[in-house]
């Protein structure tokens, strides 16, 4: 076992270029080709001990080969450590993270991330950039697809469940790094890399709850975001990531750039490359990925210093070398806390067995099937053996866009379709049409085919395919509508600027919905639409996202009842795709909405009455089952700071199904120092209910649960709470509750 007095010790050793290789984070690229003899640029770098750790390897061979030419160019036969997106699956690619998300099931979210660790440690990784805990509430930002949702307590929650999946797995772990840091996904207009500017107690109670979560479960590497925080970009912040991150939170692990983040402090308008490298070590960026201007500029601010007074910043050479050593030797602690100087080649044997992909499988099944949202069912679904089906839209029989995006090493050829899942139960028929194109700008197709064809558009005019769509629909019984989004139409780099269903899927809605055959919606997508009068047109409606590898089956299992529907929302649908951000979470004004349009009061001119109330919350979803909610019940024995209150709701399941219920608990302080959200999710359970059952859910309601920040700056940031009336609200959303006032004692 590497202990710190031999990483100190051969710290003591080391040469300062030795050290600065040791910060220089790259990409796999071309490898090394074909055979140790190749002169690549990696190559060159690892024969010259220039790297520290390396990604997006894609075998073990390539692995391996990679590790042997680092420890032989090292004098110190130093390792490398390998790392890659597993955003939401390796090879077995897992729901989307917002789709997770949806399933309000931290033990399912844990097993994804644990399978993820893995097939991912079995090919010789042992950094994975996961989770992405981004709080986003705009729908705009292509990214919420990554992300937790909304919500601070369950982003925090996933946080913890997939660190502990990654790093407490027993069949191979891999060590999680916590992404972005911070606010990433409070970028302004929603556009990605684009900077976010907020009051202090919006960061602390918002978007830094996931990461202090990730921390207490033990993540052992960090990675800045792209976007600045306040004026100072996230790769500077030394007040964030020194400060807050380090010793505020107690992070004791690895913090890496993202991908060329240090140079674009440049850009950024923070001085030349020499300045910015200095003020991103200061600031607690122990490596540099891809951009290697730490390779480039760290030696000679180490013999000189910095003395820039155009920004106010002077570094003395002294300091430059002691934070060389401060990184160097967080590196080399990161890579004694994977085992890798006692064993540098785990996980990269040709020999060893690979994960059971059968398993994987089913339990990416059953991830997909958990995390579908039923939004609306006339007494449609599930649907009965011996119908006639027509499964007509754009996706039915997609397997393309089906993985989403961030799937690097998942493969579009182990998805079943939907209309290959549906072929496989019992109907007296099932027919498919394409009936609309997912877009139809060719410009666009263009854009959405980036990374290989995912998108291709039928080639006959809108006309034929609705008249061939209204043929197949009318022949059938029931029929199933495949609509939303193509896989690069969410993620990075794809913002947008109108966050709905595309128009010739919902005219194609509304041509079916003209009809006399019940529709039944189905929405892949990887980001919240607006979804305009679809909602209405449809006879039950079913949000899928981006599934993964077994998305589409397990969107059939919950089409036939194989699987109970108990996804509920991680993030509120907009109503019209201008009405964003948006959450649940929302402040009240002194003009508060009356729940219609009103002069001189605060909502939108051009939105008709209802349509608001008519939106679906976070929270929300349907079973098919039936639950009903008794008033909540209220014992609060003593308040203080060590009180404590206990709240319980009575859940009776009215139906013949047995049902999983999602009972959400908020709390609302109207009497508080500064403005606050309306309402906040501070607890839930998932809990089984037999038909006819009733069963009693108990929450326990502390002072941490009404504490928040008043910070008139970073460092000025206090943690309070106050005493008085608390609203307590229990139901099956963020919308649909009952309440108890208690009064919470000083």
């Amino acid at each position: 076992m590497t202990t710190q007095d031999d990483l100190q010790g051969l710290l003591s050793r080391m040469t300062l270029a030795e050290k600065i290789g040791q910060l220089n984070l790259l990409a796999a690229g071309e490898g090394l080709t074909t055979g140790a003899e190749t002169s690549t640029p990696l190559a060159k770098r690892l024969d010259a001990g220039e790297v520290g750790a390396i990604f997006g390897t894609k075998s073990r061979a390539s692995t391996r080969a990679m590790q042997e030419r680092a420890i032989a160019g090292s004098r110190h036969a130093i390792p490398l450590f390998f790392a890659e997106d597993v955003i939401h699956g390796h090879r077995t690619i897992f729901p989307l993270n917002i789709a997770q998300a949806c399933s309000w099931d931290m033990e399912l979210i844990r097993a994804c991330a644990a399978f993820s660790a893995e097939e991912a440690s079995s090919e010789g990784l042992h950094q994975v950039y996961a989770p992405m805990i981004d709080i986003s509430r705009d729908p705009r930002w292509g990214r919420v697809a990554e992300s937790p949702g909304e919500d601070p307590h369950l982003a925090s929650c996933i946080a913890e469940a997939m660190t502990r999946g990654l790093q407490e797995n027993n069949g191979g772990r891999v060590s999680a790094c916590l992404k972005h840091f911070v606010a990433y996904g409070a970028t302004q207009s929603g556009r990605d890399y684009d900077n976010a500017t907020m009051a202090w107690e919006d960061l602390l109670d918002i978007y830094l709850p996931p990461f202090e979560a990730g921390v207490k479960a033990g993540a052992e590497g960090v990675m800045a975001s792209f976007n600045a925080v306040n004026k100072m970009p996230m790769h500077a912040h030394e007040p964030l990531i020194e400060g807050w991150l380090r010793r505020t939170a107690g992070f004791g692990g690895l913090v890496v750039s993202d991908y060329t983040g240090v140079k674009e402090l440049v850009a950024h308008g923070l001085g030349s490359a020499e300045m910015v490298v200095a003020r991103a070590l200061h600031a607690g960026i122990d490596m540099d990925m891809v951009g290697e201007d730490y390779l480039r500029h760290l030696p000679g601010l180490a013999e000189h210093g910095l003395d820039a007074p155009e920004t106010g910043l002077f570094i003395s050479a002294e300091t430059i070398r002691g934070l060389i050593d401060r990184a160097c030797l967080r590196v080399l602690a990161f890579k004694a806390q994977q085992g890798l100087f006692e064993d540098p080649f785990k996980g990269m044997d040709p020999l060893a067995p690979t994960p059971n992909r059968q398993a994987g499988r089913a339990l990416a099944r059953k991830a997909a099937a958990g995390s579908c949202v039923l939004l609306k069912n006339n007494h449609l679904l599930p649907l009965k053996p011996g119908q006639k089906v027509a499964l007509i839209g754009p996706l039915g029989s997609d397997r393309a866009n089906m993985l989403g995006t961030w799937s690097v090493s998942g493969d579009a050829r182990d998805v079943v379709s939907l209309e290959d899942a549906l072929k496989a139960h019992d109907w007296a028929s099932l027919k498919t049409a394409v009936g609309a194109n997912l877009v139809r700008e060719k410009w666009l197709v263009d854009r959405l085919n980036v990374h290989g064809v995912t998108v291709e558009p039928d080639p006959r005019d809108e006309a034929a395919l609705l008249r061939e769509a209204r043929e197949v629909a009318e022949a059938a019984d029931v029929v199933i509508l495949a609509l939303g989004e193509a896989k690069e139409q969410a993620g990075e780099s794809s913002s947008v600027l109108c966050p709905d269903l595309p128009e010739p899927q919902r005219r194609l809605v509304a041509e079916l919905a003209a009809g006399c055959t019940p529709v039944v919606g189905v929405i892949f997508a990887g980001r919240p639409l607006a979804l305009g009068k679809v909602p209405e047109q449809v006879d039950a409606l079913i949000y899928a996202w981006h599934g993964g590898v077994a998305g589409p089956e397990g969107v059939a299992d919950i089409l036939t009842g194989a699987a109970e529907p108990t996804g509920r929302l991680a993030v509120t649908l907009p109503v019209h795709p201008g009405e964003t951000p948006l959450s649940y979470a929302a402040e009240p004004t002194g003009r508060p909405f009356p729940g219609h349009f009103q002069k001189f009061l605060t909502g939108w001119l051009d939105l008709e009455d209802g349509a608001a109330r008519a939106a679906y919350p976070f929270g929300y979803g349907l079973s098919y089952g039936n639950v009903e909610y008794s008033a909540p019940m209220a014992d609060v024995p003593g308040g203080g700071e060590a009180g404590m209150a206990e709240i319980s709701v009575d859940i009776t399941n009215t139906s013949e199904r047995a049902v999983t219920e999602t009972v959400q608990l908020y709390l609302s302080d109207p009497e508080a120092r500064i403005t606050r959200p309306g309402r906040l999710l501070k607890d839930f359970r998932r809990v089984p209910v037999a038909p006819g059952e009733t069963r009693r859910v108990t929450f326990e309601i502390t002072a941490e649960m009404l504490s928040y920040h008043v910070a008139p700056s970073l460092a000025e940031a206090q943690k309070v709470w106050d005493p008085g009336r608390i609203i307590v609200h229990t139901g099956p959303d963020s919308r649909a509750t009952k309440s108890v006032e208690i009064t919470w004692g000083a």
